[in-house]
Order: C-alpha cells, then structure tokens, then sequence
C-alpha cells in the first residue's frame, strides 16, 4: 500500500474551536503533519466546552483534533515569531481562522509571511471572508446557519426555525477550505508557488443552498420551512408507523407506482391528483393524509422492510445510539479507537474517504495541551533543553 496523499506535506495550524480544526483534521487523515499552536495554560477554546469530559479531557475537543500534535506557544510574545517563523520555513501550508487582520497584528499576516516563503500555501478561514463590507464580523455557527438562510429553511411548518443539531456552517467551511488547500497544493505542484485561501463561513454556508436557491433565482418566490417535506417532491418525507418514525423518499412515478402496491392504495395511481410528482406536489395536502393513515397501521419496521423489498427508498428515524452500533459502520471503519495521553481509550469517528490505493488513517489520538512542545522545538527548531526551559520560564511556551 503507498503512503497517503499528504505524507510529506506539514501544516502549521493556528486554528480552534471548529470550522479551522475540522479542516486540518481532514489534512491530517490525509498523512499531513500537523502542528497545532495553542495558548499556553489554555490551549483551543474547546478544552473547556463541556461537560462532558472524559477525565479532564473536552469530548467536543476529542472530536476534532486527532492526529494532530500539540505546541504550547505564546503567540504574543516576541519570541514566539522567531519560533513560528523557524517552523515556517519546513512548512507547506499555514491555516488560520482568526478575525481578519489578527495575524497582521502578530507579524504573521499573508504579504508578510508570502515574501519570506514564496512556496507556502496560507489559508484564512474566517466568518465573512477576507474582502467585502461585512469582513470584519465574527463568524459563529448558529449565527451563520441564521443569517445564510439555513434556519429560514429548517422547522415545522407552521412553527419556530430550527438551528440543524450539528455546527453544519463550521463543518461545510472546514471542508471547503480543505477542498481549498488541497487544490492549493495541487496548483504549486505545477506552478512552485503558493497562494492565498481565503475562506469564509457565509459563503460556504450560503453555497449549502444549492436547490433551494434556485427556486428564487427561478420564480422570484422565497422558499419557507416546509417540516421534513421537499418543495419539489412528493411523497418525501416523515411518517409515523405504529411505533416509531421513519423517512420515505420516492423519487419518481415508477416508484410511486410500487409504493402504492406496497400499502395496498393502488387506487391511487389511476387518481388525477396524483399520477405524477408534479401534481402529487400540488395536492401533498390531501395526499399526506391517505399515506398517514396507512402507515399507523402497522410497525415501522413492517414497512421498512417491505418498502426496501419492494425498492423504495427509505429509512427509520434514529438516535445516535443505534446509528454507532450500526454494523455498517463497523465494516466501513468508522469508528476508530485510539489510547489518549490521559483519557485512556477513546472512540473517535473514522475517515468518511476511502481511497483504494493510498487512504487515510487515524494514526494517533487528539494531543494533550503542549504534549510535544520540547520535541517540535528541539527536533524542528534546533532548541536546547536549556534553551527551552528559558522560554517556559518566560511563559513564551508552556
């Protein structure tokens, strides 16, 4: 088997909280080295989001951070920048997601580091982007998923908007700004020069809109929350069983036309109103009911399994519990388990890409705050044992 993709390629990563440290974890995976700069004595924000805990250890941090090592720097220290500047010069890429205008206030902006190292790629992942009259705003999950629309989207009906159970804008901008880097890495490899990427959260979050906003683009209409139901597609969404919920996705009249095999409605295909999804979309209203009262009757998993048997999609509603003990996940190698520092045994999510012939791994567990600040510095900067306890003394390192 070859080396992963980015075996070779070290990454200085000045990242927290999570849209940042989601995309140099997927770097990572990847076989990139990764040197995470953190506050001494404080490390990223998400150490102290909880509980949990997993002795003294953040489940949030544990998330996000794996094969990833740990330097403890004072980044506001004026010896810091000769650290940082050291590491740079062995580094392919420098990822950020502060505030514009932060790293210019540490000496470690874009024009300033891009002169020194021509080659290095420097990626800014930040709220609203390096550019524009909102560029200067902070960028924050739930924020996002409120001003790009998501929540306008996401809700019931007739109800309040919903913010999705996952931070979904930090996680799309995470991978699009390991889409970016990559593509960075890609461009250098012809070019031998780096480049600016320059990320924002408002963007890639608008980005998620896709079908949604080209109903506006085409009809000049704004979409509302419509509960589990599609706009454009019929019947496609939540029904309860007689036990429990589950998500039905018919995709096309042929489908339609087994469905009502299924449930015993084969009138239903000879009716008008429904013999085709456009017209099932004008009449969801008085179609809901009919398929409502049909699927109460028996339990969920009765028309699970007739409905997969029969070939349609569809799928039951789950709690996280019965989603990690799903065997397919096992199989697929998505959940990992790695021996922390303090924790002990951790679980963590595995790689979601799988390439045949040089695929990522979960190689080592999320670092402890400033675990290998003496190796980085002896092994990559050239520091002494006594050098290095000087700065400790001085709170530059911790």
């Amino acid at each position: 088997m070859s080396l992963p993709p980015l075996h070779g390629i070290t990454i200085l990563d000045f990242t927290r909280v999570m849209s940042g440290p989601y995309c140099t974890m997927l770097l990572a995976d990847m076989g990139a080295r990764v040197i995470k700069i953190e506050r001494p004595g404080r490390g990223d924000d998400t150490r102290a989001w909880g509980p949990p805990f997993a002795h003294g250890e953040s489940a949030y941090f544990l998330s996000i951070n794996r094969n990833k090592e740990s330097l403890s720097l004072d980044l506001k220290a004026a010896a810091a920048r000769n650290i940082v500047m050291t590491l740079l010069d062995k580094a392919d890429v420098l990822v950020e997601n502060f505030t514009p205008g932060t790293m210019n206030g540490l000496g470690l902006g874009y024009e300033t580091v891009s002169s020194t190292f021509p080659r290095l790629i420097y990626c800014s992942i930040s709220g609203y982007g390096q550019s524009g009259p909102r560029r200067n705003e902070a960028g924050y999950d739930a924020v996002m998923q409120a001003e790009a629309g998501l929540m306008s989207l996401t809700g019931p009906e007739n109800g309040d908007p919903f913010r999705l159970g996952i931070p979904i804008a930090d996680i799309v901008t995470g991978m699009s700004a390991a889409h970016g880097v990559a593509m960075a890495l890609l461009a250098r490899g012809r070019s031998g020069i780096g480049q600016h990427v320059d990320v924002g959260m408002f963007d890639s979050t608008a980005a998620l809109l896709t079908y949604q906003a080209g109903i506006q683009f085409a009809t000049g209409q704004t979409p509302v929350r419509l509960g589990n139901r599609h706009p454009s597609i019929t019947p496609y969404d939540t029904f309860a069983a007689s036990d429990g919920e589950f998500v039905l996705a018919v995709g096309n009249d042929e489908q339609w036309g087994r469905l009502c095999r299924v449930i015993g409605t084969e009138s239903l295909t000879g009716d008008a109103r429904f013999a085709t999804n456009e017209v099932r979309v004008e009449h969801q209203a008085e179609l809901r009911p009919i398929l409502s009262s049909r699927f109460k009757l028996q339990s969920r998993d009765h028309w699970i399994v007739a409905l997969k048997a029969a070939g349609i999609p569809c799928g039951a509603v789950r709690d996280l519990a019965a989603v990690l003990a799903d065997p397919q996940l096992q199989a697929r190698e998505m959940i990992k388990t790695v021996e922390h520092v303090t924790a002990g045994r951790v679980q963590v999510l595995g790689v979601p890409t799988k390439l045949s012939d040089t695929p990522g791994s979960v190689r080592t567990p999320p670092p402890a705050l400033g675990q290998h600040t003496d190796a980085i510095l002896q092994q990559d900067c050239g520091l002494s044992p006594t050098e290095i306890a000087a700065l400790r003394a001085s709170l530059v390192v911790g």
